[in-house]
């Protein structure tokens, strides 16, 4: 066992129930991770949106103005707090629901999430695609959140119950591939529409095509067997795992694995969220916050954003800055694509140390060619090869996140914890990511304006921190059994002195 003692292979206490891939459960899998959609579209719209000239002479008219001035920075163009709340303000109703979702969750199960979010994320759009003024944008953009949150904390607990746990990584990395999908269709819609005065409403309003697609299709599944064992239904937990393992297979051990868990959390007869800060959970908990920190400070939700604008503010041209945007987003999905077929044989830890010291170096790079090249605040262009370099950098960096920390921070808090608080600790995890989405996004451009490069740096120094991180203290977790993770906690070399009463106690939830 290596310093983070982090491989529990093998282990007979650990050993997952023998379950087969089926059609059945690859269907399943497809269309609850197809909630990604909308998220990865909201991801690559508003950033595209926020660039188009029509959208900003309606409704930011004095922000346009600024950017056709000569002596603005072109690390200035688009500095606004206004501006960037249309943004950031769906990832503060995003951090609300999440954290209201655990509570939902326990009366509608996983599914019934999935339902409430698509039908909140659809009127978002449509109030978004008719806006005359910022209040009825930042309403839409609102109930885009809510729905974005509910989505955000049911589906990766929804893949990762229903996935097989040899294929778990994989199936999970999903929704991390629809988000992608949604990025690159987003950014291919903003090209288009672009140069149409009616162009950002028809952007907008396409957010309604993924909420109706997911909304639809999460009517065709059942819920997870966990989420119906923990609610009392057990004929309909035996039927959903017959429908997801196979007619043939013997689902009655998994199915016992499931109840077992479940009651042993009913016995401990305490508030989730008081239970999981008991010393035990201290791992899980450090674990579900610092992941979707980190994952922000990756600095690639932000890019995704905002990339038209930032490769307008380092000396794109219009059609090219959506172009390296499209470019940009094509290399994330690749990279996903890698990692489906990557979580599960090479290891969730390997991907996280391999990704963020990729990243890492291309942050460093892309700040010393805008150092190099655009060090005059005044110049409106820099020359193309040095912008060609920027973004070959940038489509490795996107890349590197794309096979690790972007699919990874979804699944590693999904997996971990025992089922009882299972849903409050996704929620805490999904309420913190999208703070830090919020944060980060909000103050984003104006940190573009007055660090200019050297902003990359500052992301570039956490992905240090982050990569260092995972190295010493993220647990490996591949083929793990879900409700016997408890196991990597227990062999951990930092994190078993924390679970060690639990495991003495036999309480192995």
């Amino acid at each position: 066992m290596g310093v983070g003692g982090f491989a529990v292979e093998g282990s007979a206490a650990a050993a997952a129930v023998d379950v087969k891939l089926t059609a059945s459960v690859v269907i399943t899998c497809i269309v609850a991770a197809s909630t990604g959609l909308i998220f990865g579209y909201d991801i690559g719209i508003s950033g595209g949106v926020t660039a188009m000239n029509p959208f900003l002479e309606k409704f930011f008219p004095s922000i346009l103005k600024k950017a056709q001035k000569a002596e603005t920075s072109l690390y200035c163009m688009y500095d606004s707090q206004v501006l960037t709340s249309f943004t950031s303000s769906l990832y503060l109703a995003a951090l609300i629901s999440s954290l209201a979702a655990s509570r939902v969750s326990a009366l509608l199960g996983r599914r019934g999430i999935m339902l409430v979010g698509g039908c909140l994320f659809l009127t978002g759009a449509a109030l978004n695609g008719g806006a005359q003024n910022i209040a009825m944008l930042i309403i839409g953009r609102i109930l885009l959140g809510l729905g974005v949150g509910f989505t955000n904390q049911a589906t990766p607990l929804y893949l990762s119950e229903v996935a097989p746990p040899k294929l778990r990584g994989g199936f999970s990395a999903g929704f991390q591939l629809f988000v992608a999908i949604g990025v690159i269709v987003s950014n291919v819609v903003n090209f288009f529409t672009k140069d149409y005065t009616w162009g950002w409403r028809l952007s907008l309003g396409l957010a309604a095509v993924p909420a109706i697609i997911m909304t639809v299709g999460a009517l065709f599944i059942l819920d997870t067997p966990n989420s119906l064992v923990e609610r009392g239904k057990m004929d309909e937990a035996r039927q959903s795992l017959v429908r997801i393992r196979g007619k043939d297979a013997d689902v009655e051990p998994e199915l016992a694995e499931i109840v077992k868990a479940s009651e042993i959390a009913r016995a401990a007869n305490q508030e989730p969220l008081m239970t999981m800060f008991k010393r035990m959970y201290r791992p899980h908990i450090v674990i579900a916050i610092l992941l979707p920190c980190f994952q922000q400070l990756t600095g690639i939700n932000i890019i995704a954003f905002y990339a038209p604008v930032l490769f307008k503010s380092v000396g794109f041209g219009d059609d090219s800055s959506y172009i390296a945007s499209i470019i940009l987003a094509g290399a994330n999905f690749t990279a996903i694509i890698v990692s489906t077929g990557f979580v599960d044989r090479y290891g969730r830890r390997f991907l996280l140390l391999a990704g963020g010291t990729l990243m890492f170096f291309c942050l460093v790079a892309v700040s010393a060619v805008l150092g190099v090249t655009a060090s005059n605040s005044s110049a409106k262009t820099i020359p193309t090869s040095d912008g060609i370099a920027v973004l070959v950098v940038m489509c490795i960096y996107s890349a590197g996140f794309g096979w690790s920390w972007g699919p990874l921070s979804w699944l590693i808090p999904s997996e971990i914890f025992p089922i009882k608080i299972r849903p409050t600790g996704q929620s805490i995890s999904v309420a913190v990511g999208s703070g830090m989405t919020f944060l980060l996004t909000q103050t984003f451009l104006s940190m573009l304006c007055h660090l200019t490069y050297g902003t990359f740096l500052f992301y570039a120094g956490w992905l240090f921190v982050m990569t260092t991180f995972a190295m010493f203290f993220v647990p490996e977790t591949k083929g793990i059994s879900i409700d016997s993770m408890y196991v990597v906690w227990g062999r951990h070399w930092f994190w078993g002195r924390f679970v060690q009463v639990e495991e003495k106690s036999g309480s192995k939830v």
